[in-house]
């Protein structure tokens, strides 16, 4: 019998650590619980949301989140059924997003960041020795004066013509941007956005007409390039990694996080960012498909510990450029922090844009 006694204390007192187990853990579940939000998101905010802090930081608002990436403009084809939010990487495709899921507007905007060229560094000193761009003075930075480089684009000029390309194996063929494709990617359509700009005398492309007189120019712009990469991200790891094109157009915020992560120069030490002396911004917009996207694209907008690790992932949080300042102080030499002689290009419709798009890549 006490034998007995015991196998039945033993089964009670085992099933009562299960038990207290089981609850501990039904207990932590509740006190950390967090709601799962599926999204689209272009492939430049993929690190943000798999950084392990970020991913901290929204558990502890409650959030879980599962993303999945694609071109900005290519997110209007998909089929978002079951996904809480859309997240373009402007607002041209957010907008058009919005009128296809009724999403209530405003829309939120966490953040945004300009269009930049990388360059290496023999590259963005042939382009300062020939009147296409201005270096500031021991630092890794400079501005590409647009009007020269279109003027140079139009001319089919290449590397050779430029003085200074001689001691310079790599600088041969035609002198060109690498760009994404404009008719998947936000990166490429706003290329066209701020380079119709200045060709159309700076004024924003708004009519057939300004569409007919900018589609020469916008064909050479894209047609040269031959394959274009679908994303800003694959186009910026080639560079990083010595490949493709010495001029690459991508966002401020793969450069600054770039910076943040390498703690220096990426690019084996040679990186020069030239900010266009005019440029279109990038306005990470949350499309909402539910009200848990909403609840997200507000949080990813005011919460100041997500804004800080926005900042980290080298985004500009909306309304406060005094964050971004400051967080990027040690890289000043490679950022124009206050964006000084920038000028931000209007961007046409998305309808405008479309068609600007589908003109560059060579279709009547």
């Amino acid at each position: 019998m006490r034998r007995i006694a015991g196998i039945v204390l033993a089964v009670l007192l085992i099933g009562g650590v299960v038990a207290a187990v089981v609850a501990g853990r039904d207990n932590g579940d509740r006190s950390t619980a967090t709601k799962t939000v599926r999204g689209v998101i272009g492939s430049e905010k993929a690190e943000f949301f798999a950084d392990p802090d970020v991913v901290k930081a929204l558990a502890a608002k409650g959030y879980t989140v599962r993303t999945e990436t694609s071109g900005s403009w290519a997110m209007e084809g998909l089929d978002l059924k079951g996904y809480d939010f859309a997240f373009p990487s402007s607002q041209a495709p957010a907008d058009e997003l919005a009128a296809k899921y009724k999403a209530r507007q405003p829309l939120p905007r966490p953040f945004y960041s300009p269009l930049v060229v990388v360059a290496h560094r023999n590259a963005a000193e042939v382009l300062a020795a020939n009147g296409l761009a201005t270096l500031d003075k021991g630092q890794h930075r400079g501005t590409l004066r647009m009007a020269a480089y279109l003027a140079a684009a139009d001319q089919d000029r290449t590397w050779q013509q430029l003085k200074g390309t001689a001691k310079y194996g790599e600088l041969t063929g035609t002198l060109y941007i690498a760009s994404t494709d404009p008719e998947s990617s936000s990166s490429g359509a706003l290329y066209l956005a701020a380079t119709s700009y200045v060709a159309n005398g700076g004024r924003v492309v708004a009519s057939d007409a300004d569409i007919g007189r900018t589609a020469p120019l916008m064909h050479k712009l894209v047609s040269v390039q031959g394959a274009q990469q679908p994303s800003s991200d694959a186009a910026f790891r080639d560079f990083v990694s010595g490949a493709g094109n010495p001029l690459v157009l991508v966002y401020e915020s793969q450069v600054a996080s770039l910076l943040g992560t390498d703690g220096q120069q990426g690019a084996g030490g040679d990186l020069t960012v030239l900010y266009p002396d005019t440029t279109a911004n990038s306005d990470h917009t949350v499309v909402p498909l539910t009200e848990e996207g909403r609840a997200l694209g507000e949080l990813l907008s005011d919460d100041p510990v997500l804004r800080k690790l926005a900042v980290r992932h080298g985004f500009r949080p909306q309304g406060d450029a005094a964050e971004f300042v400051a967080a990027t102080a040690a890289h000043a030499a490679y950022l124009n922090q206050r964006l000084t002689g920038v000028r931000q290009a209007p961007v046409p419709t998305s309808e405008v844009l479309h068609e600007m798009a589908r003109r560059a890549r060579g279709q009547s």
